[in-house]
């Protein structure tokens, strides 16, 4: 054994020395955690179901709707079906884990229509708020707002039943390739359009009602976590209620917050207190300062440049 391998011979040594110190971090039993890739494999394919001529695997032919269908849920929830059970039998018998994860893997897929009835009322949002969508079709294709919004209401019916981790590993990849943050606790009604959508926040304990349109940088958050676990469970974040607009980057943060229907919200408010129905909140215009400066194909000040800036 030549000086490198054994250096790296006890660099190893001392690594597995370092996981026996019993930290969260220290874990090394894999057959009790999800694994992510599935996970985000599984996103892809209940995509093509939600969206059956959107999204397919390459190759991919319908030549019978039916039983293609029934291939890809019988692969979606195989997977589901185990995943879910390695993140239960953490905290039940193997067997019972087994069982309880078939039931809920069942009830999801039973909600699927029910989701896509959801999804078809975000489409429409978006064609309808957005006057740069040429069809349906772009905003389906294109626009990661509803990509994030999709996978949101997804990991929301698994959130809603009981499942632990698995929905934030879905919301979360969809923050990573969208930038828009929605906890799959939150509670978001029909008709959602995110304009633009990167830099969006919206916290666990959020509740939306319909027609509500949120624009780029918007965050739906708490008003402090300095109490960390000790706020778990209680209302964080604000209401919003139906028929909203909300600029961009504006910040309504505080469970007791209320947004009354109706409302406007303008770009860059910061708001911790609620606010009545039919509201238009605006901040008053600043004070813009314009300084004269030379440039090289204008040595001399321009003429009546004062009258150009008032323009």
């Amino acid at each position: 054994m030549n000086a490198i391998e054994m250096q790296i011979e006890n660099l190893v040594d001392s690594i597995l020395g370092d996981y026996q110190n019993g930290r969260d971090i220290d874990k090394m039993d894999l057959k009790r955690h999800p694994d992510k890739d599935v996970v985000i494999d599984m996103i892809g394919k209940l995509l093509r179901i939600v969206y059956p001529g959107y999204s397919r695997e390459k190759g991919y032919r319908m030549y019978n709707t039916k039983h293609s269908l029934s291939m890809l849920i019988e692969d979606v929830m195989y997977n589901l079906n185990k995943q879910i059970t390695l993140i239960l039998q953490s905290g039940m018998d193997d067997e019972d884990a087994k069982l309880k994860a078939q039931e809920i893997s069942l009830e999801f897929f039973r909600r699927i229509p029910q989701v896509r009835a959801t999804v078809q009322t975000d489409v429409e949002a978006a064609y309808a708020g957005d006057p740069a969508a040429t069809s349906t079709d772009e905003i389906i294709f294109c626009y990661p707002g509803l990509f994030a919004i999709t996978v949101y209401r997804l990991a929301h019916v698994l959130y809603d039943l009981g499942v632990p981790m698995l929905p934030r590993i879905m919301t979360e990849h969809a923050h990573g390739l969208t930038g828009i943050d929605i906890h799959p606790g939150a509670t978001i009604g029909n008709f959602f359009f995110i304009d633009h959508g990167t830099g969006i926040v919206i916290g666990e304990t959020t509740i939306i009602g319909e027609n509500v349109k949120v624009y780029q940088g918007v965050t739906l958050g708490g008003l402090s976590t300095r109490a960390g676990q000790g706020l778990r469970g209680k209302k964080r974040h604000p209401t919003i209620e139906d028929n909203v607009t909300i600029y961009a980057n504006a910040s309504i943060l505080g469970g007791d917050t209320v947004i009354g229907r109706e409302s406007v919200i303008g770009a860059n408010a910061f708001i911790t207190h609620s606010i009545p129905e039919a509201t238009t909140v605006s901040i008053k215009s600043q004070e813009l300062q314009f300084k004269q400066r030379n440039c090289a194909t204008c040595p001399t000040p321009c003429e009546n440049w004062n009258d150009k800036i008032q323009r």
